[in-house]
């Protein structure tokens, strides 16, 4: 396994590079998942706008105004939080040897913050004197769906993380009543769905306040999600971030099927569990578990390319808005149900019946895909009733 980048270099090309400590594994795929999804979906709007699903709309901006004092202090406060911690991390003594403690502790270059702030400032105030008109003018300016994503995907990325962590400690609450902070702030440890339903959330909010088309704009990032989930999975696999399987003492169905497909340790593990690795040099990731498990990230890596793969073939296929991502909630909602019976999780007790906060999850996708699938007609029919209201007022 290969906690950070760091370990990934030294172990498989023999070169240390010392800042690679600070980037860990997990948080690298999440990082490339993300981006993926944004050209992915990006591309998948351009066709659909091209096809006329998908339209653009018009708004009014002031053009021509200097910078506000809010402006140049939010930009301050960016490049000061930079500035101090990131840049910080290269020129503090010894920041590098422990870089997660060093990011989440209040250390930090004060002069580097300074500098980098200022900086931030000037560039905005250049940024918005380059542009100052003698007096602001209003302007129509047409929005096109493509025009939203890279927006869209922050607030999808920060609702996103803060939905994984906030699930991940309710599913783990007496773990987070011992370690607190520590949990919290810790890099491991995310819950998926509450991610995704932080973030739906969070964008079905900021898509209706702008008056987009939603359900359109949902069916064009469903196969996106499906594939960022399995690039986020490789992630947990290769850092070994807990995501793993209930011990496995099961002998292998195919004598053909390697060891480690089967039935994995997995050794310098990003979370330190297990048994200490007698000789290890790899600083505190020296531990392998005591048992075997299923390594049901590789299982779920191969499910979601096999569902991405058909989501991105029926895509042009269903005509219907919300079909797509009915089918989609339905997917990954019974993906997760049975993977779920081969994971450590907590269990619930409902109605007689023991599933973990994810299969309670994944039970409510498949109903919400069902219902969703069912009524997708009448919402698509209703949504051309309302376009037409819209237009004929306008007339």
């Amino acid at each position: 396994m290969y906690p950070n980048l760091y370990y990934a270099f030294k172990d498989l090309f023999n070169i240390e590079i010392p800042f690679l400590k600070i980037i860990n594994t997990s948080g690298f795929f999440i990082a490339l998942c993300i981006l993926i999804a944004a050209w992915l979906w990006n591309k998948e709007l351009k066709r659909r706008q091209a096809t006329g699903e998908l339209t653009h709309r018009e708004i009014e901006v002031i053009i021509g105004k200097p910078a506000t004092l809010f402006q140049l202090l939010s930009s301050f406060f960016r490049g000061f939080i930079l500035g101090y911690k990131i840049v910080g991390l290269l020129i503090v003594k010894d920041a590098l040897s422990n870089p997660q403690s060093f990011i989440f502790s209040l250390q930090g270059s004060w002069l580097a913050g300074l500098i980098v702030g200022l900086c931030s400032v000037g560039l905005k105030w250049w940024e918005k004197n380059s542009t100052l008109l003698p007096e602001p003018e209003e302007v129509t300016i047409q929005l096109w769906p493509t025009d939203w994503v890279l927006r869209a995907i922050i607030l999808a990325a920060i609702s996103g993380v803060a939905g994984c962590k906030l699930f991940y400690i309710l599913e783990n609450i007496n773990k987070f009543k011992t370690e607190q902070w520590k949990s919290l702030l810790s890099s491991n440890g995310f819950n998926y769905y509450g991610g995704l339903l932080l973030a739906t959330i969070t964008l079905w909010l900021y898509y209706k306040k702008w008056g987009i088309y939603r359900m359109r704009m949902a069916d064009a990032m469903a196969p996106t999600l499906m594939l960022a989930y399995a690039i986020g999975r490789i992630g947990c696999q290769l850092a070994g971030d807990g995501d793993w399987g209930i011990i496995n003492r099961n002998p292998k169905p195919f004598s053909w099927l390697p060891n480690w497909l089967w039935a994995y340790d997995y050794p310098h593990n990003a979370i330190r569990q297990g048994l200490y690795i007698p000789g290890c040099t790899w600083d505190e990731y020296c531990y392998r578990l005591a048992a075997s498990v299923y390594p049901t990230p590789i299982y779920e890596i191969i499910i979601a390319l096999i569902l991405f793969a058909v989501l991105w073939n029926i895509r042009k296929r269903c005509k219907i808005a919300g079909r797509l991502s009915a089918i989609y909630l339905i997917f990954t909602g019974l993906e997760r149900f049975f993977i779920e019976k081969i994971r450590v999780n907590m269990h619930y007790s409902i109605l007689g019946f023991h599933l973990t906060q994810a299969q309670i999850i994944s039970v409510v996708y498949v109903i919400a895909g069902i219902i969703l699938y069912a009524l997708s007609p009448k919402l698509a029919i209703n949504r051309k009733e309302f376009m037409r209201y819209e237009i004929d007022s306008q007339v």
